[in-house]
């Protein structure tokens, strides 16, 4: 069975990288002739998370006959060349940009612009703040949190001290998830305090930022994080203190990485979104908004789900953690 699952494991980390060099080589094609042209301009290029979402995106470029182009910044705190890339996209003459906001207000003005201009705009998982936007897609938000806080409170602890590790608090969706979890954990009489962190949204920064909270709060007996960079971040320090058996931890999204963890006990559960739903519907929802013939929707929720070790290997889970 360990055999089985390490393979399968391996299989998916090769699918992942083709993946991931399939778009390195392909993913910024220029614009044939004949077809509308659509922005994706997301939060970054390199997560296995975003890398579904170009999948999704792809799969309705061809359905729909259009030209999707795929970028985004080296880091996921770089508003600055998002609004640069949200310009220019403008100026190669996008007749629709899709787009996953670094910052709520700081890229508010740019999409906002580019509204006027007359691009249609659909934002997916982080939203932006402007009222030009004209369809969002993406989990909801607060909900996930919830889901969050109900594996946290799972627990057989008598009382639990709960430690938070959030990324940019510029970024709506990681306030949104933090709104919910405590919405969630405050109901149970269990919870005697919540510490929380704001780190960059790196491994290496969720990683020292972790160690540093559970340290200095040694009485910390869960950790929850929102997002595929903090939780990686935070099960390496998990496994660097050795705290596995003595803390729970709940975090966000599925990679090789963090399916590992999942199994070999550092992380306790995982919210999974789905971010291939993420990148047909934008797709298909800008194909709409363009041709002005197929329904068009101001919301989109898609679906969230709890992994655990429990569950982590029943079919349907399979096909949530490996998209691919």
């Amino acid at each position: 069975m360990k055999r089985s699952k390490k393979l399968l494991l391996l299989f998916t980390g090769i699918l992942l990288m083709t993946a991931g060099i399939w778009l390195a080589i392909y993913g910024r094609n220029t614009i044939p002739p004949g077809k509308s042209y659509v922005a994706l301009i997301t939060k970054s290029t390199e997560s296995a998370f975003w890398q579904s979402v170009y999948a999704g995106a792809s799969a309705a470029a061809t359905e729909y006959n259009l030209d999707v182009t795929l970028e985004g910044p080296d880091s996921e705190e770089d508003y600055v060349t998002q609004n640069r890339m949200i310009a220019q996209a403008v100026e190669r003459g996008a007749r629709a940009i899709i787009f996953s906001a670094v910052d709520y207000n700081a890229n508010s003005e740019a999409i906002s612009q580019a509204a006027r201009s007359g691009v249609k705009i659909v934002v997916i998982d982080s939203d932006v703040n402007s009222s030009q936007v004209n369809c969002r897609i993406g989990t909801d938000n607060r909900a996930a949190g919830r889901m969050a806080g109900e594996a946290v409170l799972r627990s057989t602890e008598e009382k639990l001290y709960i430690g938070i590790v959030n990324h940019d608090i510029n970024s709506a969706n990681g306030q949104q998830r933090e709104e919910g979890f405590r919405e969630a954990a405050l109901k149970d009489k269990r919870v005697e305090v919540m510490y929380t962190i704001n780190v960059a949204s790196t491994t290496e920064d969720a990683r020292a930022g972790t160690t540093q909270l559970l340290k200095e709060h040694p009485e910390i007996n869960a950790v929850v994080t929102f997002n595929e960079w903090t939780s990686l971040g935070v099960g390496w320090a998990i496994r660097d203190l050795e705290l596995a058996d003595s803390t729970q931890v709940v975090a966000f999204d599925s990679n090789v990485v963090s399916v590992g963890m999942l199994e070999t006990g550092e992380v306790d559960a995982l919210i999974v979104q789905n971010p291939y739903a993420m990148g047909y519907l934008g797709v298909e929802q800008a194909n709409n908004l363009m041709s002005g013939n197929g329904q068009t929707e101001k919301q989109i929720h898609t679906a969230t789900t709890c992994v655990t070790r429990e569950n982590m290997y029943d079919l349907e889970c399979q096909r949530i953690l490996f998209a691919f």
